[in-house]
C-alpha cells in the first residue's frame, strides 16, 4: 500500500525580493530605502545604496565628510586611470590590430593618481600602499593588513586602519578639502557663553 506524503510540508518560504539577500547583508549594510516616482509609469521605486568601507568609517566618526570625499575622489580617478585591473570589453567592439592605447583620460587620470601617492610618501609608503590596495583596490583593511606587513613585522587590524585614517587625512589636505583632516569623535558642543 502506498503512502501518501504532503506536499507542503517540504516547502520553504520564499524569501521577499523588496529586500537585500541573506548573503548580500553579510557583505555590508544598506541605507534606509529611498522612494522616488517612475518618470515613465509614476509608480513609486524603492532604491537602496550599499554602504561601502568608507560610507562605514564616516558612519562610525572615524573619518570626516572631507575624508570620505577625498577617498571617494581617488577611487574615481584610479577607475579612470584604469590600474584597478578591471579590463572587460566585449570583443566586438574592439578593431583589429588595436593595442593598449590609453586615452587622453587616462593619462590625465593617472598623473593625479601620482600627485595624489607622491603626497603621501609615495606608493612604497604606508599611506600610498594602504590608499592604493584599499581605497583604490577595494581589498578589505585586514586584508591588506595581512598581506603587507612592514619592516618584517605583521601589521594589526587597528594599525592599519588607523594608517588608513591619517592616509585620508592627508589626501584629504592634498585635495583641499579640509584644512587640518583631523578625525570627529563627537558632535561639537556649543559654548553658552
Amino acid at each position: 500500500m502506498a503512502v501518501k506524503r504532503d506536499r507542503n510540508t517540504n516547502t520553504k518560504p520564499r524569501e521577499d525580493l523588496s529586500k537585500p539577500s541573506r548573503w548580500r547583508l553579510q557583505h555590508g549594510g544598506f541605507n534606509p530605502p529611498s522612494y522616488d516616482a517612475d518618470p515613465d509609469t509614476g509608480a513609486v521605486v524603492m532604491h537602496r545604496r550599499a554602504i561601502d568601507l568608507m560610507g562605514r568609517l564616516e558612519a562610525n566618526g572615524t573619518i570626516t565628510p572631507a575624508m570620505q570625499d577625498a577617498g571617494d575622489r581617488f577611487h574615481t580617478q584610479f577607475r579612470a586611470a584604469a590600474l584597478d585591473g578591471i579590463r572587460v570589453a566585449p570583443l566586438v567592439r574592439v578593431p583589429e590590430g588595436s593595442g593598449d592605447t590609453l586615452t587622453e583620460r587616462s593619462v590625465a587620470a593617472r598623473r593625479r593618481v601620482q600627485e595624489a601617492l607622491q603626497a603621501l610618501g609615495g606608493a612604497d609608503s604606508a599611506g600610498g600602499s594602504c590608499i592604493w590596495h584599499v581605497v583604490g583596490c577595494g581589498t578589505s583593511i585586514t586584508e591588506w593588513a595581512l598581506r603587507q606587513g612592514w619592516g618584517g613585522r605583521p601589521v594589526g587590524h587597528s594599525q592599519a586602519q588607523g594608517i588608513l585614517v591619517a592616509a585620508l587625512g592627508m589626501l584629504a589636505g592634498h585635495y583641499g578639502l579640509s584644512a587640518g583632516g583631523t578625525t570627529r569623535r563627537a558632535p561639537a558642543r556649543a559654548s553658552a557663553s
